[in-house]
């Protein structure tokens, strides 16, 4: 008799045909289920608690399903659609984390039937395609005025810890820092010069708009002026001490005369550098390495505001803002390797000092100052307005926005299901399948509002047939089928179009999938 061969280790374990689909499939479905009762304005939060006994609250997919530390590889995968859903267009994880879930949910049915997992995946990839149709003929033909990003702004926010009356109010400032930034055609945006500075111990009513940026670091000694108006300013990435010689050498020094030479040698080098940095017309220093206590001290006696160890990212923001140029040292500067700025000033927030560059010549930059009353409350704040900023951006710079509160989905749903009757063939149940997957977004919102799912889809199909829009409209604790855009909710295109194809994408590749080798 023939040994049997082995190719795999012992510890390798082995998962093949409906055994492995059956599995990651559950798993895909079972992450789904985790951020299901978050998604739309009513949706609940999740408290999750780390190994260590850190607390984060939030409704926001992204950071629940990065928190929930996921080891299953296909569970792994839906983990990757928020994240990619999240960086590309800032908004809409829970949708397309749902939206994978459903996919894979009715794929499970149709492989209960016998239909074959390529056949599902071709069928998916065309419904894919008919639903970008459907969202092109969504697109409002309305310009982008300031009221339409609001509600943009404010759709994003919307039951994420932002208050229904706040959530407005933090709208209109989104979008007042974006439209700062803008190119002077106001149509193009880059999302890197809009800022997000969280800042508990104030309500959220406190926030405010920041012409520039805010950096956390405090003068760099106490005598140095708190303010500056209409500076020059100097960004160095050098250290301001007393040199260190390369060479491993000592120096023997037998008499105070040769100590205080010593001294004076070392003060008169150190009071060179702010001599230097006066001579340059320097008002402000933002160092990204170590200021010795002697330097600081001349420079404060020079009347120089100065920072030590900046970051390099608040040196880059500081660079953008001021038009000033990082030096690598402080010989040869000349007029064009600094900036101005039409004002520094160092506030108190409790027990931080933060420093406001406000408006220098070659500014396009916006910080948004968050307040919240607790750090749990700021964090979320953060990451509502950071997804406003995103959805803002993205209305602007990629294709306009459409009808929110799931009216989009309903006509996605109701064209790729029309198609579906002229398609030959199983792949006719695949695209059929993709509609009804779609279809339990609007549902799920209706669900988590507090409604009948059943009956508010049935209505929603209705009205939509009837008047082309229909959207599930939240009012108080109720909900009821309505025109989203009479209701202000509005979503950017470049939302949904990302969440089909990232949510169909995962989908397929898990479908695919009929062995799974795991070694230990």
């Amino acid at each position: 008799m023939r040994q049997p061969m082995y190719v795999l280790s012992e510890d390798s374990t082995r998962t093949r045909g409906r055994a492995a689909q059956d599995s990651n499939v559950a798993a895909g479905k079972a992450v789904a289920e985790a951020v299901r009762t978050t998604l739309g304005p009513r949706g609940m939060d999740k408290m999750l608690v780390d190994s260590t006994g850190d607390v984060v609250i939030t409704n926001d997919g992204a950071t629940i399903l990065a928190e929930m530390d996921i080891d299953h590889p296909a569970a792994q995968m839906i983990v990757e659609v928020a994240e990619s859903q999240e960086e590309v267009v800032g908004d809409g994880t829970t949708t397309a984390a749902v939206l994978v879930g459903e996919l894979l949910a009715r794929a499970e049915d149709l492989v209960d039937d016998d239909i074959h997992p390529t056949v599902i995946v071709e069928g998916y990839a065309e419904a894919a395609r008919l639903a970008h149709d459907a969202i092109d003929e969504q697109v409002l033909d309305d310009d982008l005025d300031d009221d339409l990003l609001v509600s943009v702004a404010e759709s994003s926010m919307t039951g994420k810890g932002t208050g229904d009356v706040a959530a407005r109010d933090l709208a209109a400032l989104v979008v007042e820092a974006v439209r700062s930034v803008a190119t002077d055609d106001g149509a193009r945006v880059n999302r890197d010069h809009v800022h997000i500075h969280p800042r508990a111990g104030a309500a959220s009513s406190a926030t405010e708009v920041v012409d520039g940026v805010v950096i956390d670091e405090e003068p760099a000694h106490d005598n140095m002026p708190r303010s500056v108006t209409d500076g020059t300013v100097a960004i160095l990435d050098a250290k301001l001490e007393v040199r260190q010689s390369d060479v491993d050498a000592e120096y023997s020094i037998t008499s105070v005369e040769g100590l205080s030479a010593a001294i004076d040698a070392e003060d008169a080098e150190l009071r060179g550098y702010a001599e230097t940095l006066s001579e340059a017309g320097v008002d402000v220093l933002f160092c990204r390495k170590k200021i010795d206590d002697r330097v600081a001290g001349f420079l404060a006696d020079a009347g120089i505001l100065a920072f030590e160890s900046v970051g390099s990212d608040d040196a880059s923001d500081v660079a953008r803002v001021t038009g000033a140029k990082r030096l690598g040292t402080l010989d040869g500067i000349e007029a064009s390797d600094l900036g101005r700025v039409e004002s520094i000033e160092i506030e108190t927030y409790g027990e931080d000092e933060l420093a406001f560059v406000r408006g220098g010549e070659d500014s396009r930059a916006a910080t948004l100052l968050v307040r919240g009353s607790t750090e749990h409350v700021v964090d979320e704040l953060e990451r509502a307005m950071n997804d406003a900023v995103d959805v803002v951006v993205a209305a602007l710079d990629d294709g306009g926005v459409v009808p929110g509160a799931g009216a989009t989905e309903i006509a996605i749903a109701s064209q790729v299901r029309g198609a579906a009757a002229g398609v030959e063939g199983r792949k006719q149940l695949a695209i059929e399948a993709f509609a009804d997957a779609v279809d339990a977004l609007p549902r799920t919102l209706a669900e988590n509002t507090g409604a009948d799912p059943i009956d508010t889809l049935v209505d929603l199909r209705a009205r939509h047939d009837k008047e082309g829009r229909a959207g599930v409209i939240a009012e108080g604790r109720a909900a009821r089928v309505g025109d989203p855009l009479a209701a202000g909710i509005v979503d950017p295109a470049a939302v949904k179009r990302e969440a089909v194809d990232s949510a169909t994408e995962a989908a397929t590749m898990i479908l695919r999938i009929d062995d799974v080798i795991a070694a230990e």
